[in-house]
């Protein structure tokens, strides 16, 4: 008798110590809980995630999303939040640079670039570089259907300016300038010698400069060296675009040595 107390006594003890650890233990439920979470969350260990403010900047192809507030000149603007951005591959005429006069077609292309983005949603774009050396943002631009940055040199109202590593459109602004040229469009018509001094793009497929420097020594660039992108040919000085090294040296201009 006194062994079936013990055994009874033993299994009320068993059964009441299970019984309160099942109560204890946490099931994730079926249904959303207090916490928010729901059994999908706890299964897959994760929470929903609430878009961040750069998320909402980003559109479906990646680009971001902004207000322009302020268009500065041809080529640079300011958006919401005080940030300036340059445009890539492109230069427009001078007209805010306290430095320098106004150069002709300046204020047109200024005016221009407004009518296209102030006070409009842009799509920004980046290339290699995140700015550059005046900490300006270095993008290009879209609005609608209208790439920008394209469309201010096919209209003549800017010169194709590469500066690497941010080259990926350039071949297309190349193009561009080019045919703004052929047709005499905006500054191309308008500025007279003015604009044909300043030749970012050679009318052919010749890319080497063949640059006079200012003690007369003639020196060419190619495609990559140091002060490729920086050298402007001016053919009224007779300076002059190479199609290969070798008809340059034998017009009378060495290589740069950088």
């Amino acid at each position: 008798m006194k062994q079936k107390f013990i055994a009874a006594t033993i299994f009320i003890f068993i059964f009441l110590g299970a019984f309160f650890l099942l109560k204890n233990i946490s099931v994730p439920p079926l249904q959303e809980s207090m916490t928010g979470k729901t059994a999908v969350d706890w299964i897959s260990g994760g929470e929903d995630k609430k878009a961040t403010g750069e998320d909402n900047l980003l559109d479906q192809s990646g680009k971001e999303d902004i207000l322009v507030i302020r268009v500065v000149d041809g080529d640079t603007i300011e958006i919401e939040g005080g940030k300036k951005i340059r445009y890539i591959g492109i230069d427009t005429p001078e007209v805010a640079d306290p430095r320098k006069p106004v150069q002709c077609f300046g204020r047109d292309a200024s005016a221009k670039n407004k009518e296209l983005v102030e006070g409009k949603r842009v799509r920004l774009e980046k290339d290699v570089s995140e700015t550059d050396k005046y900490g300006r943002l270095l993008r290009y631009v879209y609005v609608g259907n209208t790439f920008v940055n394209e469309t201010l040199v096919k209209e003549g109202y800017a010169f194709s300016s590469p500066y690497p590593p941010d080259v990926k459109y350039q071949e297309l602004f190349n193009q561009a300038e080019k045919e703004a040229r052929a047709a005499n469009s905006g500054l191309w018509g308008s500025c007279g010698t003015v604009a044909g001094t300043k030749t970012t793009v050679p009318a052919t497929d010749c890319v080497i400069k063949g640059n006079i420097s200012s003690s007369g020594e003639k020196i060419y660039h190619l495609p990559g060296q140091k002060y490729y992108n920086q050298t402007v040919i001016n053919e009224s000085a007779g300076e002059l675009w190479f199609c290969s090294e070798q008809e340059a040296v034998s017009a009378g201009w060495r290589k740069s040595k950088i």
